[in-house]
């Protein structure tokens, strides 16, 4: 779909919930039929999180996100592809790459993959309660409260492989931003045979060491060759452990260990990823060392409230610098743009995407930022009026990218349009 620049917002809302509803399965909204033909872990939740923006998508909101945690591991990962289906259905790596019905932690009668994505659910339930603090919305956080707590102590007990309080990712694809110039480095570092050396094949050969591993833990911490505590996934952490104190209340449970978790994740973040005039840089584990881009998730820590001012003053510059939205006509560049490996066109490479732009907004919202929140807002706004849902955008002059009908940018097109108190 295009639209016309004059597009006012109850159209635009209107055509967003067209999208999501062509996109709906009947039990999970794909994120682009044919591209994406299952149900991912970040699109599902960011999904719920815009779904919940409408009164009259409120339950969808609500069983969006339920279905998706109805995929956990026993172990708490949740996983970052659904195959409701069972068949891989043209997409690659499907199923039987993944062979999660071999592995005794995984999901009965689901089949999954075996890595995990930023852990926002926690965030974004807490936001659907905010939206609409009802009898049924209750019931919902009651229910899905022992998963989210089981995803928490996954992550404290298995994922933080660098033993300073943060989580590690262990494949790109658990980044959410997949292609970004940040996993360059660990990549090329990898025991990889010479035989096959394309970008995939890459990401496959990674992928299927751990799963030859059994998914074990252990495999994590000793042997797997890529490890990297990354900004855009703690801080996504941080913000749900911040958010499992809000509605510990609600589930009837104890919040002060989340309480005391939030205080450890914020100071691992600062002390092991803050570099003052560089802000949050993502840590190789295995190589030891930050790795030297800047890119949009170093901005993921601002959904936290208790980010001390100094650091928020300092992010919030950088946010506004040359480095990135003081350079590019439309916010946010999703690598800083004087770096090397910058390409405006390329995934996760400079594009700008409406939920980088919207995890930026809320951060803003969230330290009292209202005029940087209302500008990347109304930025954001004019590129899906002027180039449609598209997965992402040309950061300088706004034209569309990937694939159409992109149920993430529709979805969080309507959170923007109803902007919540923080």
């Amino acid at each position: 779909m295009d639209y016309r620049p004059a597009l006012d917002d109850g159209a635009l809302g209107r055509a967003a919930v067209a999208v999501l509803d062509a996109n709906w399965t009947g039990q999970v909204t794909l994120p682009a039929p044919g591209l994406y033909p299952h149900q991912w872990n970040l699109d599902s939740t960011l999904v719920a999180a815009g779904l919940a923006a409408r009164h009259d998508r409120a339950v969808r909101a609500r069983a969006e996100l339920a279905g998706l945690l109805d995929a956990q591991w026993r172990d708490g990962m949740l996983p970052h592809i659904v195959f409701r289906s069972g068949r891989s259905d043209g997409y690659f790596p499907g199923p039987s790459v993944w062979r999660s019905d071999e592995c005794p932690d995984a999901p009965p009668g689901i089949a999954t993959s075996g890595l995990t994505q930023p852990p926002l659910q926690p965030y974004v339930a807490w936001r659907i309660w905010r939206r609409r603090p009802c009898a049924e919305t209750a019931a919902f956080v009651r229910r899905v409260w022992p998963r989210l707590a089981a995803q928490h102590r996954y992550l404290t007990d298995s994922r933080d492989l660098g033993g300073g309080g943060l989580a590690a990712i262990v494949h790109p694809w658990e980044s959410g931003m997949d292609d970004s110039p940040a996993w360059d480095r660990p990549l090329a570092a990898l025991p990889f045979p010479e035989a096959g050396n394309a970008h995939l094949d890459r990401y496959v050969w990674l992928a299927t060491r751990y799963r030859d591993a059994g998914y074990r833990a252990g495999y994590l911490r000793d042997e797997h060759p890529f490890a990297v505590e990354d900004p855009l996934f703690n801080g996504a952490w941080l913000a749900s452990t911040w958010a499992m104190t809000r509605l510990a209340e609600v589930a009837g449970a104890d919040a002060k260990p989340y309480e005391e978790a939030a205080e450890r994740i914020r100071e691992a973040l600062i002390e092991r990823l803050w570099h003052d005039g560089r802000g949050f840089l993502a840590l190789d584990l295995r190589a030891g060392g930050p790795i030297p881009v800047g890119t949009v998730g170093g901005f993921a820590p601002l959904l936290d409230p208790g980010l001390p001012t100094d650091v928020v003053d300092a992010l919030i510059d950088l946010l506004e610098s040359p480095r990135f939205m003081g350079t590019t006509g439309y916010p946010v560049p999703s690598c800083e743009v004087r770096a090397a490996e910058f390409d405006r066109t390329r995934y996760w490479r400079g594009p700008s995407w409406v939920s980088a732009n919207w995890l930026v907004c809320q951060g803003a919202l969230t330290h009292g930022r209202a005029p940087l929140a209302a500008g990347v807002t109304a930025a954001t706004l004019r590129l899906v009026r002027q180039a449609g849902f598209r997965e992402c955008f040309d950061p300088f002059d706004g034209s569309g990218l990937g694939c159409r009908d992109f149920s993430c940018s529709a979805a969080l097109t309507l959170d923007l349009l109803t902007p919540m108190a923080v």
